[in-house]
């Protein structure tokens, strides 16, 4: 008999590493002189005292549960146990009483979401099949009116091992209607941090609402809102209330989603259908959506007078428990959503406003179906609540997208459409803006043509987030281009805008100038002359220009870091570099080297990113911002400009 399986319990209680035992001889884990041995292994389940030997020698008594399994290669053992006697507080026989005496279920599923194992009260309980097998998949082992949505949250806390505590399942056929369990679901790791499978623990909630409407708005609470996009926060409320509340709910918003689609007072209508929202948010016990006329993002259109457009109008939710479809009801004027109500059978229905500071921003649908128990006033009680927790998070996010599709609008008009360094520099930039709360950032790049057949290379980034600052990078931009048509050496340019700077706010805040905001903006500012192929440059706190060298090798310029412009101290220094052939200057914004806040650590990885090979300019733009940018939204806005000094002529 040979050790297959070494977990990390095992090698808590025995002192051995899997390693040291995995292959191995089980005999010597135990004493071979204990009576109990011939017990342990008599093809039966057993439980009991036993004598172990850990790898320190001493022999310790244990509480070990055998269960006999058949494998391929003939008679296997399952060993596990709680801990070492002898430890206070710790009696097996009430460990013994709470794995298989107890009204908490407990099942072992391993990744593939199959059964392992379960304690003696999954038979007790109509949550599961009267025989469930070893080996089963648990939407075949779970009789719930939809296994597949513990099967999808299994699934998901296998994936992110984050425990999901307070999901509530309703058995399939129960007879209490209202009688449900409140599931948690854990994920075990392996010794080296490897899932090994989920743990679901069961209890019987009772046929009381009150626990499932605590456990629906603690979920709300915790899902809606972390994103400040109108169509997630939309889906996202959808999807919560789906199944525990209701078969089908839709989220459909008065105004267009995104903000590129056209208005509804613009699309057709007729004297039968009206276009009265914008399908924001859909969610079903059925993966196809079959109860739903409309995808996400597209219109929904409606009779004139329906229960919809009487929500909107008068903020009242509506509540029909039995949903009346006989004739001579509105439905008689919207015979596809008819078709739909017949053929899915929706029988419950529920329309709640979705209200915040003052304005009505569309509905919420409930719909049952296949739950055949009508809605009730505490279900319409805990619909509106869930409907106002979103609807303030849906009217923030559709206030940040404005403002942020507006800030977005300012910053790309402001900033140049084409860059040309002429026959003196060749140029290829990448600008990504800012996902962030606050909206886009105030970065700004250049590229100016001097006289000589100089060229300025300029990038910049104003502090802060929004609209203001988008104007902020506009008018330093302007100001940028207007100051080099003086052929100012860069130290003085920027020393220049520094005190317009000061000038323009001072101008604005006459009256109070403690209520002037804090403004401030870094900038590069550097001159390439072909003729003598050296790049003058001075920094106002802006991060230094990486020097990619024709060998590949990349140095960050000793730029002295005078202070940020708007500050005031306006003492700034220039410094020269050589450009030669092959050679590239790479600007960049701090957004590209604090992405993990670790500026050292993002310069790293920016120096390697700039030494690959590369094609052309453009391909090593691309290849650096796929190299360095990490995934998901961004804090700040990422700008980078390369530019390469073109060979001499003649």
């Amino acid at each position: 008999m040979t050790v297959s399986v070494w977990t990390g319990a095992a090698e808590r209680l025995w002192g051995y590493s899997a390693g040291q035992v995995l292959h191995g001889p089980a005999k010597r884990l135990l004493v071979a002189s204990a009576p109990d041995i011939p017990r342990v292994f008599a093809g039966s389940p057993w439980s009991g005292r036993v004598w172990i030997r850990r790898r320190d020698g001493h022999e310790t008594p244990a509480y070990l549960r055998v269960t006999p399994l058949d494998t391929d290669g003939g008679a296997g053992w399952l060993v596990w146990g709680p801990s070492v006697l002898g430890r206070p507080g710790l009696d097996p026989a009430a460990v013994d009483a709470f794995l298989h005496h107890s009204p908490v279920s407990l099942a072992i599923w391993d990744r593939d979401l199959r059964s392992v194992w379960f304690n003696d009260s999954v038979h007790h309980q109509d949550l599961y099949g009267s025989e469930p097998e070893l080996g089963g998949h648990v939407t075949d082992v779970v009789r719930a009116r939809h296994p597949e949505f513990l099967e999808r949250a299994m699934a998901r806390v296998l994936r992110n091992g984050e425990p999901l505590l307070g999901q509530e399942l309703w058995p399939a056929g129960a007879r209490a209607p209202d009688r449900h369990y409140r599931v948690a679901l854990i994920r075990l790791d392996g010794p080296d941090g490897r899932p090994l499978g989920v743990c679901s623990v069961a209890v019987l909630a009772g046929s009381g609402q009150e626990g499932g409407r605590l456990h629906l708005l603690n979920e709300a609470k915790s899902r809606i809102g972390t994103d400040l996009d109108p169509l997630v926060t939309s889906q996202t409320l959808a999807e919560t209330a789906v199944p525990d509340l209701a078969d089908y709910v839709t989220i459909d918003l008065v105004q267009a989603v995104p903000l590129d689609k056209e208005p509804l007072r613009r699309l057709k209508s007729t004297d039968m259908s009206i276009p009265g929202f914008y399908r924001a948010g859909a969610a079903s016990i059925h993966d196809d959506l079959r109860e739903s006329l409309w995808a996400r993002g597209t219109p929904v259109y409606v009779p004139p007078a329906s229960p919809f457009t009487t929500v909107l109008e008068e903020r009242r939710s509506h509540f029909e428990p039995v949903l009346d479809t006989s004739p001579g009801t509105w439905l008689d004027n919207d015979p596809d959503r008819a078709r739909v109500i017949h053929r899915t059978g929706m029988h419950s229905l529920m329309i709640v406003p979705l209200q915040a500071r003052g304005a009505t921003l569309g509905i919420a649908v409930f719909v049952r179906s296949e739950n055949p128990v009508p809605f009730s006033r505490a279900d319409l009680a805990l619909a509106e609540e869930l409907a106002a927790r979103a609807a303030l998070i849906i009217d923030n996010a559709l206030r940040y997208t404005r403002g942020r599709t507006a800030a977005l609008a300012i910053q790309r008009d402001l900033m140049p459409h084409r860059l040309s360094g002429g026959s003196t520099v060749e140029v290829a930039t990448r600008y990504l803006p800012a996902d962030t709360h606050g909206g886009v950032s105030g970065d700004w790049f250049d590229v100016i043509r001097l006289t000589d057949a100089r060229v300025a290379l300029v990038l910049g980034d104003v502090v802060g987030h929004g609209m203001h600052a988008a104007v902020t990078m506009g008018r330093l931009r302007a100001t940028t281009r207007a100051l080099s048509k003086l052929a100012l050496p860069p130290a003085e340019l920027l020393r220049l805008m520094d005190e317009l700077a000061l000038d323009v706010t001072r101008d604005r805040f006459d009256d109070d100038p403690s209520a002037a905001p804090a403004f401030g903006a870094t900038c590069f500012y550097g001159v390439y002359d072909p003729a003598t192929r050296r790049c003058t440059m001075s920094s106002a706190g802006h991060p230094p220009p990486a020097i990619i060298s024709p060998d590949g090798s990349v140095d960050f310029a000793d730029v002295p870091p005078g202070a940020p412009i708007g500050v005031g101290l306006g003492s700034y220094e220039s410094t020269e570099v050589e450009l030669p052939d092959n050679s590239v200057i790479g600007l960049y914004s701090d957004g590209l080297i604090e992405t993990d806040h670790d500026v050292d650590r993002g310069l790293r990885r920016l120096r390697t990113a700039l030494a690959g090979p590369f094609s052309s300019l453009d391909d090593l733009c691309a290849s650096v911002i796929d190299t360095v940018v990490p995934d998901g939204p961004l804090d700040d806005d990422i700008t980078l400009l390369l530019a390469r000094p073109r060979p001499a002529a003649g």
